[in-house]
């Protein structure tokens, strides 16, 4: 088995293939990429046993064979190399042989056949989209997902695709959010949850790109092709909370404001809040948002007056600043409307403009009780 390959084109491929590799695996055959050669095609694969990903290489070969080389040691070595070919050779005493125009270097290999075959999908359903679509919904929604072992099902994005739509929701049960394409649609309703590291990965490769994701799905598994790439993920296994119930329908008073001028200020009010709550306040009179925050224990205090567009009775409603700063930190619109009911439902803020034709993004954050 030999082959010839550009160092910053593997290297490029082997970084993104990297990001499936955990720090400790529990089988030491998945520290390891696999290599499987056929001619001037190689497919290098990496797994954790849930998430499998791999890519086809073009190189310079006319052998076949297949070997698992540690990922490490040699993403540790394609680093440290400027632009040029390299020739992989697999020797008889169980090592492959690297040359580049510096000299050699010899990584034992373990044998191709004990590393996990990808799951096959079986009679799966399919839907188009394409990536930069799935990159933005993937980052709109998933910094709103739960990290709670016991509530596995929140820690992940929940995929609702039907006929008129394409809906990805994410909770922690403090805030949640709905991103929705109606420009997009499946050609069958299907619904499953995705988890948090097969779509990280998905995100940092298909942001900007144009190109179609052909996503399949069954009842346990999902599997994304897109260029010369494909994931295979298991899914998160579970029933996922009826967030419409959550959402309030009646939210007659209405709070207009820009966004970055809000996200500033509840930036630097909640430097000043309790360190446990994070709890800052929302004042709202006329066309006068006051925002303050106070902890008792340190004296510390600040309070801040903005001008908005309101509509609805006057009231007072506090938040955890956290939530509040991330969900405005995730938008890019200049403009977003929070709606309220009362200080004790929870409060819906949505951008109001630099939306995309049938993008829809609703953020749902819940309030703090208020100690006057």
């Amino acid at each position: 088995m030999k082959f010839i390959v550009s160092s910053n084109y593997l290297l490029k491929q082997l970084q993104i293939l990297g990001g499936v590799i955990n720090n400790s695996n529990t089988l030491p055959i998945l520290d390891n990429f696999l290599f499987d050669l056929k001619n001037d095609e190689l497919t290098v694969s990496a797994s954790d046993l849930e998430t499998t990903m791999s890519a086809k290489l073009k190189v310079e070969s006319d052998s076949e064979g297949k070997i698992a080389v540690p990922a490490k040691l040699l993403l540790d070595t394609l680093k440290t190399f400027p632009e040029q070919p390299l020739t992989f050779v697999v020797e008889e005493n169980n090592t492959i042989e690297l040359s580049s125009n510096y000299g050699k270097y010899a990584l034992a290999y373990a044998d191709g056949e004990e590393f996990p075959n990808p799951v096959e999908l079986e009679e799966p359903s399919s839907t188009v989209v394409e990536a930069d679509i799935l990159a933005t919904a993937i980052a709109k929604t998933i910094f709103a997902s739960g990290n709670d072992d016991l509530r596995p099902v929140m820690s992940g994005v929940f995929f609702q695709f039907k006929e008129d739509g394409l809906t990805f929701v994410a909770t922690d049960a403090h805030k949640l959010v709905k991103y929705s394409r109606e420009d997009v649609s499946a050609n069958q309703a299907a619904e499953f949850i995705m988890p948090k590291k097969p779509l990280n990965l998905l995100k940092g490769i298909l942001a900007g790109s144009e190109t179609e994701v052909l996503i399949e799905y069954n009842d346990s598994n999902a599997k994304f092709t897109f260029d010369d790439t494909q994931l295979i993920c298991r899914l998160i296994d579970g029933k996922y909370p009826n967030y419409e119930a959550v959402i309030p329908k009646e939210n007659p008073n209405k709070l207009t404001i820009e966004r970055n001028q809000f996200l500033s200020s509840v930036r630097r009010v909640s430097i000043f809040s309790n360190k446990t709550t994070h709890q800052v306040r929302l004042k709202i009179a006329g066309a006068e948002l006051n925002i303050s925050a106070e902890d008792v224990d340190y004296s510390n205090k600040a309070e801040e007056r903005l001008t908005c567009s309101y509509q609805g009775d006057d009231m007072q409603i506090g938040f955890n600043s956290r939530f509040l700063t991330e969900m405005l930190g995730n938008l890019t619109s200049d403009e977003v409307m929070l709606e309220m009911s009362l200080p004790n439902r929870a409060g819906i803020l949505t951008p109001v403009d630099g939306l995309d034709k049938g993008e829809k993004i609703t953020m749902l954050v819940m309030p703090v009780m208020l100690n006057n």
